[in-house]
């Protein structure tokens, strides 16, 4: 009966994976980041930079700025008659044809470097997809190592505890 016992608790064990099996099916480490950066053309890598630096409170504040300087140099060179008025104050038509100018020409380029920055984010979640997926089944290797070792002590104890059954004389 215990060489059953023996026999059925090491079959489990005969069946695990070496871990150098395991370890050895593990695809080589790359980086994403590098490995994006350099997939991207020269007019990606630009589109990129505009969009990073288009997006910023510092690139809003300067338009802000360029167009209350606009604005003010207009208005107060018209109402004090200064010469150098170049938009009608209250019209600014000049300054509305180049902000839709400005408008016109990033909003293609930002859509572009926010599609490359979409494919950058795809492929980390695809990189760690398959690194989830890795440690699931890994885990799941290191658990039935686990659950084999567990197996093997509790068959261990048992033994041991028939032997102390047999060898040590009972306290009657």
């Amino acid at each position: 009966m215990a060489q059953q016992d023996s026999a059925s608790s090491a079959s489990p064990a005969t069946q695990l994976q070496p871990i150098e099996e395991v370890i050895g099916r593990r695809k080589p480490k790359k980086n994403i980041n590098e490995q994006h950066e350099e997939s991207l053309s020269n007019m990606e890598r630009a589109a990129l930079w505009t969009t990073k630096n288009i997006g910023t409170m510092g690139f809003f504040l300067i338009i802000l700025l360029w167009t209350i300087a606009w604005m003010s140099w207009n208005y107060l060179a018209q109402r004090l008659h200064l010469p150098g008025v170049f938009d009608k104050p209250w019209q600014f038509g000049i300054w509305l044809f180049v902000s839709n100018l400005i408008q016109i020409h990033l909003m293609p380029l930002i859509m572009v470097g926010q599609n490359l920055q979409g494919r950058h984010s795809e492929m980390r979640a695809e990189k760690e997809f398959h690194t989830t997926q890795q440690t699931e089944r890994e885990m799941e290797i290191a658990l039935r190592y686990l659950e084999a070792g567990h197996r093997a002590l509790k068959m261990l104890e048992q033994r041991l505890a028939t032997l102390e059954k047999h060898l040590l004389p009972s306290p009657e």
